[in-house]
C-alpha cells in the first residue's frame, strides 16, 4: 500500500493506493453508492466485485482510492501496473466497461492521477462514456449495442417484430424445427453444472482457433477469473456475479453464454454454440431466451459489447457510448508509448474502418485458424 498527496491543483487529494482486497468494507460500500450517484448503467465491470475478482487472479491490479477534503473517499480507480509502469484497465483484454468511479466533486486531472499511481500511461479499449477525466484522451469512439428490456420481455418482442419482422419469424421458426428434429428444447437461465460451464469455454476456444483469433482461454488468469465468477451469486455479490445460461435440446447443450449480472444489467460476455447445429441459429434462439429471462429476473438491460455482428444488429435496440485510446504523461516515456502502440492500433483502425479490407483479414485470420489446426 502507498499514501500520496498529490500536489498542484489538487493538492488536496489524499490518495491510497491499494490491492483491491485490501479495500474495506466502509469503501466497497461507497465505491457501489458513487457508480449508483453517477446515473450511468449498474454496468458489473464497473462494480467492486469486478475489481476484487481480477485482484485474486492478477498480481499487478491496483485501486487508487481518492480522500476528499471531509476524509471520506471521492473516488476509486481500479488499474494494473506493467513493470515499467505503463497502466492498463483493470482486467484489460476482458472488461467490456472500464474506468475511475469518480464523485462530480473530485479535485483531479488525468496527469495528476497517473502521477500518484506511479504510472507513466493508462490504456484502455472499452472506456465508458461517463468516464471523463480520460476521454480527451481517446483515439477512437465505438458503439456498444444493448437490448432494452426495461419495459419487459413483451415490449421488446413488439419492437422486435415491427423493426425486424423476418429475423424473429426466421429465428423462432428454426427453434421449433429444432425441437421436432433434435428433441425437447430447455432453456436455464442460470445453470449450475460445472460440465455445462467447461463445455461452452471448449466451444468457445475451439472458435477462437477457427477464426484464427488468440485464444482467451489458453491464458490461466482469464480461464481461473470467468471459474471464480461462476461461483459467486447474485445475493453474495449483487454488483457482479456470473450468471451461465444454456439452451438444451433433448438434454444435449447446444449453446451456452456466460457473461456478468448486476441488479438491473446482464453484460454478454462469452457466447458460443456447438457448431453441429449451427444450421438452427441456436445462439440467436438463446439470447432472445436470454432476453426474455432476464427481463423476468429484474433486468433491464443486456450489453452486447463492443464490435460489429450481423447478430447484434438484428437484436439491438440501441447503443452505449466506449471509447479506445490511452492517457499518457508528458515527458519522454510519452514518445516511446506511442512509438510502440500507435503504429499497431492505426493499422488495426486502418483495416477496422473499411469493410472489404476487413473481410480479406477475417479470411485470412480463418485460414490461419483452419491451418492450426492441421
Amino acid at each position: 500500500m502507498s499514501d500520496v498527496r498529490v500536489r498542484g491543483a489538487a493538492a488536496a487529494a489524499r490518495i491510497r493506493v491499494v490491492r483491491p482486497g485490501e479495500l474495506d468494507a466502509g469503501e466497497i460500500g461507497r465505491w457501489r453508492e458513487l457508480r449508483a450517484l453517477s446515473g450511468a448503467p449498474a454496468n458489473p465491470f464497473m462494480e467492486p466485485e469486478f475489481s476484487l475478482a481480477v485482484g485474486r487472479v492478477r498480481p499487478g491490479a491496483r485501486v487508487a482510492v481518492i480522500g476528499g477534503d471531509r476524509g471520506g473517499p471521492v473516488g476509486f480507480f481500479p488499474y494494473e501496473r506493467g513493470p515499467l509502469g505503463q497502466g492498463r484497465a483493470i482486467g484489460f483484454g476482458v472488461s467490456d466497461s472500464q474506468g475511475p468511479v469518480l464523485s462530480p466533486e473530485h479535485p483531479l486531472t488525468a496527469e495528476e492521477l497517473l502521477r500518484a499511481c506511479s504510472l507513466s500511461s493508462w490504456e484502455f479499449d472499452n472506456l465508458e462514456a461517463g468516464g471523463g477525466l480520460f476521454v480527451p484522451d481517446a483515439a477512437e469512439a465505438f458503439d456498444s449495442p444493448v437490448i432494452d428490456i426495461g419495459q419487459g420481455y413483451e415490449a421488446y418482442e413488439a419492437v422486435l417484430r415491427a423493426g425486424s419482422p423476418k429475423f424473429f419469424r426466421t429465428t423462432t421458426a428454426k427453434e421449433r424445427r429444432l425441437a421436432r428434429q433434435a428433441g425437447e428444447v430447455r432453456f436455464v437461465f442460470d445453470e449450475r453444472d460445472p460440465a455445462a460451464l467447461r463445455t461452452l469455454m471448449a466451444w468457445k476456444s475451439a472458435q477462437y482457433r477457427r477464426t484464427g483469433r488468440r485464444d482467451r482461454f489458453a491464458k490461466e488468469w482469464i480461464s481461473t477469473l470467468v471459474r471464480q465468477l461462476a461461483a459467486d451469486r447474485p445475493d453474495r455479490a449483487p454488483g457482479c456475479s456470473g450468471v451461465l445460461s444454456v439452451l438444451y435440446a433433448a438434454d444435449r447443450p447446444v449453446a451456452a453464454h456466460f457473461g456478468l449480472r448486476s441488479r438491473t444489467v446482464l453484460s454478454c460476455w462469452f457466447p458460443a454454440y456447438d457448431t453441429g447445429f449451427a444450421k438452427y441459429s441456436p445462439g440467436l434462439i438463446l439470447h432472445l431466451r436470454m432476453a426474455e429471462a432476464a427481463a423476468g429476473a429484474g433486468i433491464g438491460l443486456l450489453d452486447l459489447g463492443r464490435g460489429a455482428a450481423e447478430y447484434k444488429d438484428a437484436l439491438k435496440t440501441g447503443e452505449l457510448r466506449v471509447y479506445e485510446g490511452a492517457s499518457v504523461r508528458r515527458g519522454p516515456r510519452a514518445a516511446l508509448y506511442r512509438l510502440s502502440r500507435e503504429p499497431s492500433r492505426r493499422a488495426h483502425s486502418f483495416v477496422r474502418d473499411r469493410p472489404k479490407l476487413a473481410g480479406y483479414a477475417q479470411r485470412a485470420l480463418s485460414q490461419v485458424g483452419r491451418l492450426r489446426d492441421r
